[in-house]
């Protein structure tokens, strides 16, 4: 029986959860877009100012760091339905009930508890760690192919939002959003009934041996959780950075005079530019390994990030969005990849949430922190600088962390 069920992981069915799992992210992901698009309304509604405005963004990414951990840990106990039916029921109550927010107390609270962490969670994170059970020799492409379910997410949701918002207004579309969320989610999920293959991280099957061997308590020398808390900081800076532009972007153009619109378009076009990004980098990861695509992508998406500052025109923006998402898109994936080559596979789901969760986090906090600088110089360049210096610190520890296991290598392979 245990051979037989080994013998699912790159199996047909494998595919076909793999499948399922990116239009589960695809539909269950629109809580971090829908609120983008919709920014400058509720902004205007409720009478506040930019950096309030920002903050349910920020609290539903806090509750998806959260609730992304525990609904990990659930994956790791029962298996991945389990979060997922609670998710789709989460983010339909969250959805409905923000409807009818009388102002942006009740509204974050809405987006923050139900739409994030108890709905989303089980969207990205624990999706991704459940994906990489079922593959070995093609696991870099899975999880990539998995985590662009939150790209394709970001690049179909908000032109149909921003269409809706304009005809029906933004509650008529939070209603509509919840109920079609719980009518396709459930039923994907049944798709994702079947618990993982039982793997070894000992011996190596299905997951995990670290790059030449080495006590799995010790990954690249260091103690296991210290290595956890570098993926996690690292995580934390790359999303701050990356924050910039995704969660403002909107907000940007409406204040240069270009429109809510040609908002909605442009980060539509840097998500979908991501969904590439993010399926180049499965190849790539497959090929170099988690912390070299790691490294090749923080520095890239510094690159495109530093060109916002200079450039402000319409046709650049628009160019320079498509540039910022076709190098950003595969660094999330990469943390998943790194925790499966140096973590056991049966702390999976909780070591990839943690990992992930930081990123989250990271933009939680980008995209307060950018709306604030923009409320206290009323420019967004120094929120764009900052990025970059957060997106510096990701690559050193990067980098080091690489260092460690090139040199580490040899010394397994002589050994």
């Amino acid at each position: 029986m245990a051979q037989q069920r080994v013998s699912e992981v790159e199996s047909s069915y494998a595919w076909f959860r793999l499948i399922a799992a990116v239009l589960i992210g695809i539909i269950g992901g629109v809580g971090m877009w829908s609120i983008v698009v919709i920014m400058p309304v509720v902004q205007a509604e409720f009478g506040i100012d930019r950096a309030d405005a920002s903050l349910p963004y920020t609290m539903m990414m806090i509750g998806l760091l959260f609730g992304a951990v525990v609904m990990g840990r659930l994956a790791d106990r029962h298996g991945i339905f389990v979060p997922l039916v609670i998710g789709a029921s989460a983010i339909a109550l969250g959805y409905v009930l923000s409807a009818f927010a009388g102002g942006i107390i009740s509204f974050t609270i809405a987006y923050g508890l139900l739409i994030g962490m108890m709905g989303g969670s089980a969207m990205f994170a624990p999706l991704i760690a459940d994906t990489s059970l079922w593959f070995t020799r093609h696991r870099g492409l899975a999880i990539g192919l998995c985590a662009s379910g939150n790209y394709f997410s970001g690049t179909l949701w908000p032109p149909v939002i921003e269409h809706f918002v304009a005809a029906e207004g933004w509650r008529a579309t939070h209603i509509g959003i919840g109920l079609f969320c719980i009518a396709t989610i459930l039923p994907l999920a049944l798709a994702l009934r079947r618990r993982p293959p039982v793997q070894d991280f000992a011996a190596g099957t299905s997951g995990g041996m670290q790059p030449g061997g080495g006590d799995p308590a010790r990954p690249l020398g260091l103690p296991i959780n210290l290595v956890q808390a570098l993926l996690m900081i690292a995580g934390l800076s790359c999303c701050v950075a990356m924050s910039m532009p995704q969660v403002h972007i909107v907000a940007y153009c409406v204040d240069l005079g270009y429109g809510p619109a040609r908002g909605a378009e442009m980060l539509s076009l840097m998500l979908a530019f991501g969904i590439v990004s993010r399926l180049a980098s499965g190849w790539i990861l497959d090929r170099i390994g988690g912390l070299a695509t790691l490294l090749l992508g923080s520095v890239l998406q510094a690159i495109a990030l530093a060109f916002y500052i200079p450039f402000d025109g319409l046709a650049s923006l628009y160019i320079i969005s498509a540039m910022f998402g076709l190098v950003q898109g595969g660094i999330v994936p990469s943390y998943a990849f790194i925790v499966r080559e140096l973590f056991p596979a049966s702390q999976a789901g909780l070591r990839i949430s943690l990992a992930i969760s930081a990123t989250l986090g990271g933009m939680a906090l980008g995209g307060w922190v950018s709306g604030a600088i923009f409320d206290a110089t009323g420019s967004y360049q120094a929120a764009m600088m900052n990025g970059v210096a957060w997106n510096i610190v990701n690559a050193v520890i990067a980098a080091w962390l690489l260092t460690r296991q090139m040199r580490l290598r040899p010394a397994a392979r002589a050994s």
